[in-house]
């Protein structure tokens, strides 16, 4: 029911910022607990940031932390991740993510990935 569409990636240089966008539609995000993924070339898709269902709980990977935010704005049903600083170790596809924060960790549900979002960053 609830579909997901990420936005604002593109190309950057080293240093520079980007803020995605996840917008959702067909269901309130207000229950769900969310988070960034990112998926670069032959490599796992990796955790970048969580977020729970109030907002209140944030997480962030070692690699990004003081580098990015994570926030949600319930009025506009809507997650984002402002990326300062960024790397080209940066360049992935980033795509969010409903899923659960239980037992220590994040868990997605594999049924509410979006499409995801290109970001590269140039040196």
């Amino acid at each position: 029911q609830v579909q997901l569409v990420e936005s604002g990636g593109g190309l950057v240089q080293t240093g520079g910022s980007l803020r995605l966008s996840c917008a959702a539609s067909g269901r309130t995000i207000s229950n769900y607990d969310m988070a960034w993924f990112r998926q670069a070339p032959g490599k796992e898709r990796e955790l970048v940031a969580g977020i729970n269902w109030s907002g209140h709980i944030t997480s962030f990977a070692d690699s990004v932390k003081g580098r990015f935010t994570i926030s949600r704005d319930e009025a506009k049903n809507t997650m984002y991740l402002q990326m300062n600083s960024l790397k080209p170790e940066d360049t992935a596809v980033y795509y969010c993510n409903i899923g659960r924060f239980y037992s220590g960790s994040y868990h997605p549900d594999s049924n509410y990935w979006g499409q995801g979002t290109q970001v590269t960053v140039s040196s």
